[in-house]
Formats: structure tokens, C-alpha cells, sequence
């Protein structure tokens, strides 16, 4: 298993209530599966997590299935919420 870091921007910062914290997986999809399971009972972050896009390592995740991003050792994953107007 992999370790890295997942930032929160935003309303994911702000609905995590933290900026950024240490999560480890071999895959986005992985690491998305731990967060939403150690916050099972915080809706507002799990709905802020579905709407968002991902950024690992400067690059966008875009369409690809979350399952086939895989990630290296010291990896940081971005999440990055819809924001008005852009």
C-alpha cells in the first residue's frame, strides 16, 4: 500500500474541516473508498466528494475510471469542488 496526501479546496475544506490530511492507496478510487468510510456519517463531505473532480500529482483525473488512476509513493491528490462561475 501506498501513502500520500488528499487536499481538500473549498467546500471540501471546508465540509472536511481540515485542509489536508494523510491517506494511503493504490488507487484514487482506493483512497476515495477510506475517506468515505471513516466519514461514513458526514453527508455533507460524502456529497461534496461526488460532486468534485481530482487532481493526482498536477495532473487532472478527468473521465478515467477512479479505479485505473494508480498512485505512487508520496503521491497528492487534489479535490477540487464545482465552483460558481468557472
Amino acid at each position: 500500500m501506498v501513502s500520500g496526501i488528499i487536499r481538500y479546496w473549498a467546500a471540501a475544506k471546508e465540509a472536511a474541516g481540515k485542509a489536508e490530511e494523510p491517506v494511503s492507496g493504490a488507487t484514487l478510487a482506493d483512497v476515495l473508498e477510506s475517506v468515505r468510510g471513516a466519514r461514513s456519517g458526514d453527508d455533507r463531505l460524502l456529497r461534496v466528494l461526488d460532486r468534485s473532480s481530482f487532481v493526482v500529482d498536477e495532473y487532472p483525473v478527468g473521465g478515467r475510471a477512479h479505479a485505473d488512476v494508480e498512485l505512487d509513493e508520496g503521491y497528492v491528490i487534489e479535490v477540487l469542488p464545482p465552483f460558481a462561475g468557472g
